[in-house]
């Protein structure tokens, strides 16, 4: 073979590979599986957000799981504090009794689901509920309060609630009651109650032994207080009162305790919320107890310590003004360009 032909042999051959490159460089790629046994569940927790077994506690960027602490001051902060009472204490309404706080059931997958007759059915959302033989109830089987029944098909990541939970019979009759898709950001309808007075989800608001232990709640907590105005904000839905005065802070408010408040004199179950209630706050759900924060009995809480939230004062707090988190009308979805986030 000649000097010239082996060059243009050579010549071809590299043509001929560049031309292969280029077409398995375009050819699709296959879509990856997902990858998991059959009925295992896939975790669809969203990261950076509060989380139960492989589910969210709604999406990472839902307004309950949205920090606030760079939030500008509401307006009417100071006439809500003194409605209140300044001096007042925060209680924790939860601990190691099982009747101290509003429990969760977990629903294995499969559980039938019953029919339940509610007082207010045009608020409700009438669905067969998976309720067990023998579901955790607040207050207990006996008990005399709200009677809520929280569920989680953790197969499937959806959330029941009901309150006012009687069995009546075979069945069950109770006040009102929700199906919540834990991983979307979708409010109720306005004006439509839920199993709280404002129309929001409990569950995202309750203080879970778990958080604390692992050092960090990453979400607002649940309050009351027992006047509020008959006026609801975002991302509340409902009212549940008939004070028109604009001094009783409306359903849906947000608080969060006082950048200067010391948390170091506090001990460390005590210290866990303290910090949460900085950078996260509270919302404001229902009438009830004053200052009253939520949370899930649990016997490893510490009673002596979470009685301890009683140093901080109202006076501690204050009102913040999250309208610019609000992106759209029906979605618990935060801006994510609004100022402060």
């Amino acid at each position: 073979m000649t000097p010239q032909r082996k060059m243009n042999w050579i010549g071809l051959g590299v043509i001929a590979a560049v031309l292969l490159l280029v077409y398995v460089l375009l050819q699709p790629k296959p879509v990856p599986q997902a990858s998991r046994p059959v009925g295992a569940v896939q975790s669809t927790a969203a990261a950076g957000g509060p989380s139960f077994g492989p589910c969210p506690v709604l999406p990472a960027d839902n307004v309950w799981n949205t920090r606030i602490d760079k939030l500008p001051r509401a307006p009417q902060s100071q006439s809500y504090i003194d409605s209140i009472g300044p001096l007042h204490g925060v209680h924790p309404d939860f601990g190691t009794s099982e009747i101290a706080g509003i429990p969760i059931t977990e629903v294995p997958a499969g559980t039938t689901g019953q029919t339940v007759s509610f007082d207010y059915a045009d608020e409700s959302d009438a669905v067969p509920y998976p309720i067990p033989p023998n579901p955790k109830v607040e207050g207990g089987s006996q008990g005399m309060g709200d009677r809520h029944i929280l569920l989680i098909d953790e197969g499937r990541c959806v959330l029941y609630e009901l309150f006012a939970a009687e069995r009546k019979g075979d069945g069950w009759k109770v006040g009102s009651g929700i199906v919540v898709d834990l991983t979307s950001n979708a409010l109720r309808p306005e004006h439509k109650t839920s199993a709280d007075a404002a129309g929001l989800p409990i569950l995202p608001g309750l203080v879970r032994y778990e958080e604390v232990g692992a050092g960090q709640i990453r979400h607002a907590i649940r309050f009351t207080l027992p006047q509020t105005q008959a006026a609801y904000v975002w991302p509340a839905r409902h009212v549940a009162s008939k004070l028109v005065s604009p001094n009783y802070a409306p359903l849906g408010q947000r608080f969060r305790l006082r950048s200067s408040f010391d948390v170091q004199k506090l001990p460390p179950q005590a210290r866990v919320i303290a910090v949460a209630l900085k950078q996260y706050g509270m919302i404001l759900a229902d009438n009830g107890g004053a200052l009253y924060l939520s949370g899930v009995p649990d016997s490893r809480w510490s009673d002596d310590d979470l009685h301890k939230l009683s140093l901080l004062k109202a006076e501690d707090f204050e009102a913040v003004d999250e309208s610019a988190f609000r992106l759209l009308p029906d979605s618990g979805r935060v801006n994510p360009i609004s100022p402060g986030h």
